[in-house]
């Protein structure tokens, strides 16, 4: 787990060794999310809102329901690390009006459902009697057998010139070039698959971790089913968690985080944009007895 390569929270790398489970192949659609809100009429923290007892520390305006939308600024923008430029707090914006009020998902019930909080992922995975991957079940579900390499499909990004996952191409946050064929998210499905037979584990959505984040790896070399440190991490926007994978919005120039080892905090009541979900169901029984499997 991990790497040395690119940012510090990736480090240091860890050997871990998971015990077995199942993982969804794709993502979480918009239309398997329907059909858990029709039968339990489940709403989401973007379509509640917060409680000001909870988090006296934000406006009030951050507490009316809604959730993070991207928005492409003009090309004279500042390239900083002011996402302000192009993050909004968007209220109405929720899974169903993924740009906030007016917009909608028809025709993208194969789309990765978003504007997910993590509490709203654990719900939906309960209610199918399954739970949230730990990173460190994830990362080893990403890596699809390579260990060591820097993407999940090997070490070049775009082998023979194809692109392998639904990414940024060009200067981010403005032009993206869509030489991959997409601007936002795509369907579920539609990039080659890992060495597992696991789709867009790289791109598209950014996927919740059940781990508590920290920057950097505590667990011990060698450890078995590692989860993350022990106490939770807190902003003025509540408890923090890892996420994985990164999407659409990775690029080479601000976020080279399109990759099984990277990682990221996301605040645990904050939903967005680009933020989606898949979930695991593990296997009975106690931790299989082999070794943590070391790139050669």
């Amino acid at each position: 787990m991990g790497s040395n390569r690119h940012y510090r929270e990736e480090q240091p790398p860890r050997y871990a060794t998971v015990s077995g489970f199942w993982i969804d192949r794709t993502e979480v659609s918009n239309a398997q999310f329907a059909a858990f809100v029709a039968a339990t009429g489940y709403k989401t923290v973007a379509e509640r809102g917060l409680n000001a007892k909870d988090y006296p520390d934000l406006q009030p305006e951050a507490l009316v329901p809604g959730s993070m939308v991207f928005f492409e600024p003009p090309k004279n923008v500042s390239v900083g690390m002011d996402m302000t430029q192009w993050w909004r707090y968007v209220p109405g914006a929720d899974w169903r009006h993924p740009n906030g009020p007016g917009s909608s998902i028809a025709g993208k019930d194969n789309h990765p459902v978003v504007h997910i909080a993590y509490g709203d992922a654990e719900a939906y995975a309960k209610w199918l009697g399954r739970s949230l991957p730990t990173e460190a079940e994830w990362e080893y579900a990403a890596r699809g057998g390579l260990n060591g390499k820097e993407f999940a499909w090997g070490d070049d990004q775009t082998p023979e010139g194809r692109w392998m996952a639904n990414t940024w191409q060009g200067f981010f946050p403005y032009e993206d070039e869509r030489a991959d064929g997409y601007h936002g998210t795509a369907p579920v499905g539609c990039f080659p698959a890992n060495g597992y037979g696991l789709f867009d584990m790289i791109g598209n959505v950014w996927e919740w971790a059940t781990d508590w984040y920290q920057a950097g790896h505590a667990f011990a070399d060698g450890a078995l089913d590692p989860k993350g440190p022990p106490a939770m991490t807190k902003t003025v926007a509540g408890p923090v968690h890892v996420i994985k994978g990164g999407s659409w919005l990775c690029s080479p120039n601000f976020c080279a985080r399109y990759r099984p080892a990277a990682r990221q905090p996301q605040e645990a009541d904050l939903g967005a944009s680009h933020i989606g979900f898949r979930t695991v169901l593990r296997a009975p029984g106690p931790a299989a007895d082999r070794p943590a499997n070391k790139p050669q």
